[in-house]
């Protein structure tokens, strides 16, 4: 599983019909920084992932890749290489928390 900050939608009005009522959510990977492991920040690429959970824009999120994607319920047979899994509360790094929902 990763980290990651939604930062829009997709919108696909032709795609495959299994994916079809499927919202897909623009995500940005968040690490946390090596550098002052009191903060995240933000990776260098974007990930289009299916969201069951009904995440928002500038929501942290929880998401996985590849075959692990598609363990969710009912998405065995979905053609999906990234899917959300959870929607993040708190994050906590060496007994401090960096990210609290409510900021």
């Amino acid at each position: 599983m990763f980290l990651a900050k939604v930062i829009g939608a997709v919108v696909a009005t032709k795609k495959e019909d299994s994916m079809k009522g499927r919202k897909l959510l623009l995500l940005r990977p968040m690490l946390v920084d090596e550098s002052n492991p009191g903060r995240l920040r933000t990776g260098v690429n974007t990930i289009v992932a299916v969201d069951n959970l009904g995440a928002g824009e500038s929501e942290m999120v929880l998401f996985c890749q590849g075959s692990s994607a598609r363990l969710g319920a009912g998405m065995k047979s979905l053609p999906v290489d990234a899917s959300v899994v959870g929607i993040v509360d708190t994050v906590d790094v060496e007994g401090r928390q960096i990210y609290p929902a409510s900021e």
